[in-house]
This record gives C-alpha cells, structure tokens and sequence, in this order.
C-alpha cells in the first residue's frame, strides 16, 4: 500500500510571503506603510495582503497566471507584491514611463489575465483585448474596483499555496539588445535570497525608515518591497521623484534610506532648497556608475553612499562596493573614486559566482582575465540572483547562458583587491537615469521619418542623466530636415527619456561590408572621457 511521504524535518520551501507574516506576528502594530495621508501597521497590512489575494481569486486568477499591475509607487503597488503570488499567480510591475504599444506587447507577451491599474494610466490599457480584465486601484474620480473586490473579501489567514520555491514569483520586461521587450524570470528562492542580501548590505533594521525614490517596476524595487518588510521597516511611497518632497519626507518621517540612480542624486545635490540631512541617510545607487564628484557632493549632505551593481536578469544589485576601514583615511576624493567601483559579489553571491572573463572563441569557454586593474572582459554571473530565464524565448535564454554564466554585456576591469569596475558596454544599451534604452528600438523610429534614410543611435555624455541618445542620421537625396524636426517626431512615439536629446545629420561611418561602425560615433562622443559610461 502506497504512503504519502513525510515532509522532511530539515527542509521548508521559501518565499518572500514569509517576511510579511513574521513581520506582523512579531512587530504588528508597528507602522509597515506610510502612503500620503495613509499609515498602516503590519498587522493591518498582512490583513490586507489576503483580502487582496481572496479578491484577485474570485475575480478567476488561477494558479500561475500572470497579474500585471500599471501604478505608482504606492501601497497598492506594494501590497500586490505579496498577493499576487499568495494567490499562487505571478506578477508583472509594468513601466509607468513606457508607450502604449510597449504595454499592449508586454502585457500581450506575458498573457496577463487580469491588468491592475491607477486611473491616471487607464488610455495606456484601453485597447487590451476584451479578454483581459481590468481592476482600477482608483484615481481621478475612477471607481476603485479593486477596493470593492478586497472589501467584499475575507481577511481569514491564507496559507501561501507555493509548493515549489522554483517557481516563477515575478516577470519584469527589460530592453534588450533587439529592441524587443524580454520576460526575466523571478524565482521565490531568488527573490528571497536577494532581499537578504539587500536587508544586510544596507543595514535596515526595525527602525529603519526606508523612502521609495526608487520605482518598485523596476526590477521589483530592487527586492526592497520585501527587504524592508523582512527587517520590519517602515516603506514610505513616493509616487515620483521630487526634490522637495524627498526633503520634506526624509524630515517628516525620519527616512534613513532610500535607493536611487546618480540622476537622482545629481537633481538632490545640486536643487536649490538643497539641504544638509538632520540625521544620516544610507542611500544605495546602482544603474550608473555614480561619479566621485556626485558621490562627494552627497557625503556633504550627510549622505552615506553605497554603491551596487547589477541587471534586471540579476535580480537588481548583485555586487556591492564593500567599504574597507582602511579607506577611511583616504581624502574625500580618494573615498569617492573607492566607492565609485561596482565592489564585490553579496552576501548570498558564491565568491566564484561573479567573474570578469574573455572568450577564446568558443562562447563555453571562460578565461578569466587577470586582476590587475586594467584587462578588461565581461562581466558574467551565475548562482540564487541570477534570472531563471527569459520568459517564452528559450533561444535567447541559451544565448545569455553561455558557457554556465549570465553575460552581462558590460565590460570590466578586476582590481587586485577583488573589486570590479565598469569600463565599457559591450551591448548597444544606452543607460540613462538609470533607464535601459534600446538603441536599436531608437533607431527604428528615427527610420520611420520620411527624410531619413539611414540613423546609428548611440549614448552621449549627460551631467545630469550620465548618458543620453543622439542620433546620427543621413538623409535620404534631396530631402531636408531639422534637429528639431527629427526630435518632436521621435517624442510623439517614445518615451521622453528614449529620445533623443540631439541629432548630428552626417554620412554614417561603414565597413568595407557597409555595416555601420557606431564604435566610431561613440569614441568621437567619449574622447576625452577616461571611461564609457559616465
């Protein structure tokens, strides 16, 4: 006769639902989330969370169906990074800052049953097709659906019904090198294992007050909507970057830390109400390397930063710019030049896990290349943080595994100490404030001008971004167009930050075999510059 078997003592599948019930059976009444006028505590919270998932469940999410959610940072956005996969569903946090046409193809590409919106962002979704419900969070009048669902609710304790940590938690869709939106794949073990490793690295405790500069669509916040949950922390929302509302927040609630690209720290040091910080501020910057002199004009605030690094297919940060004691006697310019490095792998990263290689030609085959600070190669991952794959494109998961790693696409130099440091980018990716932009998906724009007849997009130095798009566009014979032109044209169908902020009109530099050299454009923006990224 056949027998179940037993669960094994040693062993319980993770996922990062268990910070929030830890959280709210030790620390209930403690306030988990401030949303303007809005606070609630853990255990009102948590009560939240199953209403939320009872809700999204008798709305017809199944088990494994996709949930995307189009909002702001505010609670709702965070209270849906627990529901969803309580409801055994997996969540997609869509870019608030993309086009229409690059939501309907993701939330096409996924197969989202159910798509939970604010109002302010209903004529981005209001030509999904008729399968695909809709769940207003409220906004602008709008009636709050979702609200009258978790109302209707009951807040009866849900067991997580996850039985494999494997599974997929989240989807965030990245820019990739083809211009075409990729699916990486979140796993409950590796988010759980990154908001570790985030909680740890930025020391957030119970007392912590962590402000969301940073957007939580973007590569799941970083892993902070469970981080700081795991550490009992107070999440406050901000529903977009504002200098002088981050001031007024970081005094009015106490803030101790918050994420942000160096856009953001450039628009706080250099604001014109800029103030020195009433207590110290942790403020983690990834998505550029930050320059010393941002770095320095921070710590003046009272800031201290550190730096990580790492992709959307890495969960967010996967490297840490590890501080050594003995660089506190460094000047200011010495300290800023450490921390400006992209530092060692995590806490939860194998120290073999993370590596700077060069290929022989066989794309198996990795060489590392020697910590001297000044061979460059790629940067290459593997282990908890890195991505289970791309979603429904298997080619291109193969592709980006190579060899057993996650290539990177960003080149690098290995210091003697261990730490890496970004020199280049392999790939065509322009990064700017902390946005990956398609240089390729650029270009096909530029291309649909009538006068245009060919176009090379590539980054341009920026202060205030770190890079931005120009354009180098030849024009078809006879046809005639402005700067001016070419950019309202681009502005109409992209994104503000994925247009180009100049356009050079010149005959495009070739190989022998007409490809266009856009190494040449980008050394003729560069020159001068000691790296490629700024």
């Amino acid at each position: 006769m056949l027998t179940e078997t037993p669960k094994a003592v040693h062993l319980r599948r993770v996922s990062p639902f268990d910070f929030l019930e830890r959280s709210a059976l030790i620390f209930g009444e403690k306030t988990a989330i401030v949303d303007g006028e809005t606070r609630r505590t853990y255990a009102q919270m948590l009560e939240r969370v199953y209403r939320f998932a009872r809700a999204l469940r008798a709305s017809g999410v199944t088990p494994g169906d996709r949930v995307a959610v189009l909002a702001k940072n505010q609670s709702a956005l965070l209270e849906a990074h627990y529901a969803v996969p309580l409801a055994g569903a997996i969540l997609c946090a869509l870019n608030t800052r993309l086009v229409k046409s690059e939501i309907e193809y993701i939330v096409g590409h996924c197969g989202a049953s159910v798509v939970i919106y604010d109002a302010e962002f209903a004529p981005l979704i209001d030509d999904l097709p008729a399968g695909v419900e809709r769940l207003c969070i409220g906004g602008d009048g709008a009636v709050a659906e979702l609200a009258a669902l978790m109302a209707a609710a009951s807040n009866a304790p849900l067991e997580n019904s996850v039985s494999d940590e494997d599974a997929t938690l989240s989807i965030n869709y990245t820019s990739g090198t083809t211009g075409q939106p990729k699916g990486v794949m979140y796993t409950h073990r590796g988010a759980y294992q990154n908001a570790l490793a985030e909680a740890f690295h930025a020391n957030l405790r119970p007392e912590s007050v962590y402000l969301w500069t940073l957007p939580m669509f973007h590569c799941n916040g970083w892993c902070y909507p469970w981080a700081v949950t795991a550490a009992a922390a107070t999440h406050v929302c901000l529903p977009k970057v504002d200098p002088v509302k981050i001031f007024e927040l970081i005094e009015r609630e106490r803030v101790t830390h918050f994420c942000g690209a160096p856009t953001v720290l450039i628009a706080l040091a250099n604001h014109p109400q800029v103030q020195k910080f009433a207590r110290p501020v942790h403020v983690i910057t990834a998505g550029a390397p930050p320059a010393p002199t941002t770095i320095a004009q921070m710590e003046a605030l009272g800031a201290t930063i550190t730096q990580v690094y790492g992709l959307t297919e890495t969960y967010g940060p996967i490297t840490v710019c590890a501080w050594q004691s003995q660089w506190d006697t460094l000047d200011v310019a010495g300290r800023a030049k450490m921390k400006a490095r992209q530092g060692v792998p995590m806490i939860t990263v194998g120290a073999g896990d993370i590596r700077v290689v060069q290929t022989t030609g066989d794309p198996e085959t990795l060489v590392d290349v020697p910590r001297d600070g000044k061979t460059q190669g790629e940067i290459v991952m593997r282990g908890n943080n890195v991505m289970k794959g791309y979603y429904n494109d298997s080619a291109a998961t193969a592709k980006a595994f190579a060899g057993g790693y996650f290539h990177s696409g960003d080149v690098a130099v290995w210091h003697a100490d261990g730490y890496l440091e970004i020199q280049d980018r392999s790939k065509d990716v322009i990064i700017s404030g902390g946005e990956n932009i398609s240089t390729i998906q650029v270009e096909k724009v530029v291309l649909e001008h009538r006068a245009v007849l060919e176009c090379a997009v590539v980054a341009k130095p920026d202060e205030k971004w770190g890079e931005v798009p120009k354009a180098f566009v030849t024009l078809k014979p006879g046809a005639t167009a402005s700067e001016e032109e070419i950019i309202a044209h681009c502005r109409e169908r992209l994104p503000g930050f994925k247009t180009p902020k100049a356009v050079e009109f010149c005959d495009l530099p070739k190989t022998s075999t007409g490809k266009i050299q856009k190494f040449v454009l980008r050394e003729r923006e560069w020159r001068g510059l000691e790296k490629r990224v700024n």
